[in-house]
């Protein structure tokens, strides 16, 4: 579909959509996601040339459905993938990349750190994602060096990152906002840094004693985002790994970063988006919100859960998506969704399609929550469908259509029970649903109760 649509723009020396934007002309993708959103194209083009809104569309993704991640649309969900050196190969990625996408995933990250040539495997699921796809080009980095972090360069990191901006890369998770005058700031954590990428530039920084490349060449990182149109991530090195954790003097330190990074590379024209945490009690989300906000000047806010407590391993798909979705109605554009093996494990195709429709409930919740135009439609046809024992309707929309047809029909298999008027909880006598009142008998009952005194009891 985009093949077209990027010819004309190759050889140019800035191609993002935020140029575009800025030069008020509407692409292509902006036609296309304005359809997607039923919202009016010069208010994506608006959005989008504010810094509010990216539209992650790599000129070399040509197989990419485009799709906006920003507060004034619907509320995104990604979910992340990627072989380890210990588990998963080529083969399992791609098919947690088609399950991703059939439950709904509005954007997959590939996470890979080894398993086989993470060139292949990056472009393999690249060419089967019709969503963005982003990566995380600090483990490929520290990859090409063996696993020695002290041998790495900032030319490394400049030569991974341009090669998955070739390649197709739609976003980039960037580590440049951890400096090295932030590290004395975790000595009081409990959990320190979790951040993996934050966790490698901590180590050089420590070993050099010198400023984390990745700031130093954030304007090197800009010129190569120009020409692909590959949008920042900027990473949350320091977000909490533990709710004692949260919301501390290294997050925010590291925030205030971020949100001067944003402004850099808007300067250039160039998207960003800004990641964020992590495990934050209910308490502080709203609070955690609202200084993004401030501090990035409302760029996108993609963030990890938040997990909400520390005690469930095995179940952080339901802490974090109870965190996600109070991050959604206070503002947060992008939920990176959490599997029920965080913690413990690389997860496998059902801890995605898991942590998935976890995340698609806790996205769909915020949209309600934030009165977005058609977001409860979906919810009342089920409900209607529900009250006239439609069970094929319900079936039909709901989000995971498969389990929900699986558990109903764990009881009641036989076909005669999909136009039964009960289900296997109440059984057939005892469905209040089944008390059907209908509309004359209410007016006799209103003409009734208007003639009589009140009634006690």
């Amino acid at each position: 579909m985009r093949i077209e649509w990027v010819a004309k723009r190759r050889g140019q020396s800035n191609v993002t959509q935020m140029y575009y934007a800025r030069q008020g002309l509407l692409t292509e993708e902006m036609h296309y996601v304005a359809q997607r959103e039923n919202l009016p194209v010069e208010l994506i083009k608006d959005e989008v040339a504010r810094g509010r809104m990216i539209i992650p569309a790599n000129i070399n993704h040509t197989n990419l459905e485009p799709m906006c991640i920003g507060i004034a649309s619907k509320c995104k969900v990604n979910a992340n993938i990627g072989a380890s050196p210990n588990s998963s190969n080529l083969d399992e990625e791609l098919e947690k990349v088609n399950l991703a996408v059939k439950y709904g995933a509005d954007t997959v990250m590939d996470l890979s750190t080894g398993g086989g040539n993470l060139d292949e495997i990056r472009s393999a699921i690249i060419n089967a994602s019709p969503v963005p796809i982003g990566t995380v080009p600090v483990y490929q980095t520290l990859e090409s060096v063996h696993g020695k972090v002290e041998n790495l360069t900032a030319d490394d990191f400049l030569h991974i990152i341009e090669k998955h901006a070739q390649q197709g890369v739609d976003y980039q998770t960037i580590h440049a906002g951890i400096l090295i005058e932030h590290l004395p700031l975790v000595r009081n954590r409990l959990t320190g840094i979790v951040s993996r990428g934050g966790g490698i530039l901590a180590k050089w920084m420590l070993h050099h004693h010198k400023q984390n490349p990745l700031y130093t060449h954030f304007d090197d990182i800009i010129e190569i985002f120009k020409k692909y149109d590959v949008s920042f991530s900027l990473g949350d090195s320091l977000r909490p790994g533990c709710t004692h954790d949260a919301s501390d003097q290294a997050q925010l330190a590291e925030l205030k970063t971020l949100g001067q990074l944003t402004r850099r590379a808007w300067e250039h024209d160039v998207q960003v988006m800004v990641e964020g945490p992590g495990h934050v009690p209910m308490d502080q989300i709203e609070f955690n919100v609202k200084k993004q906000m401030e501090e990035c000047s409302e760029a996108p806010f993609y963030v990890l859960g938040p997990l909400v407590t520390d005690i469930a391993p095995g179940y952080d798909h339901i802490t974090s998506a109870i965190g996600a979705a109070l991050a959604g109605w206070y503002g947060t554009a992008m939920l990176c969704y959490v599997t029920p093996k965080e913690h413990l494990g690389l997860p496998d195709a059902e801890d995605v399609r898991n942590g998935l429709i976890a995340y698609k409930i806790a996205a769909h919740a915020a949209d309600i929550a934030r009165h977005r135009p058609g977001a409860r439609d979906r919810d009342d046809q089920l409900s209607i469908a529900r009250y006239n024992f439609d069970w094929n309707r319900q079936f039909e929309l709901s989000l995971d259509p498969e389990r929900a047809r699986e558990y109903h029909d764990e009881t009641l298999p036989a076909d005669i029970y999909k136009t039964a008027e009960f289900c296997s909880m109440c059984g057939p006598k005892f469905c209040p649903m089944q008390t059907k009142v209908d509309a004359d008998a209410l007016t006799e009952l209103e003409k009734f109760l208007a003639k009589e005194p009140a009634h006690q009891g």
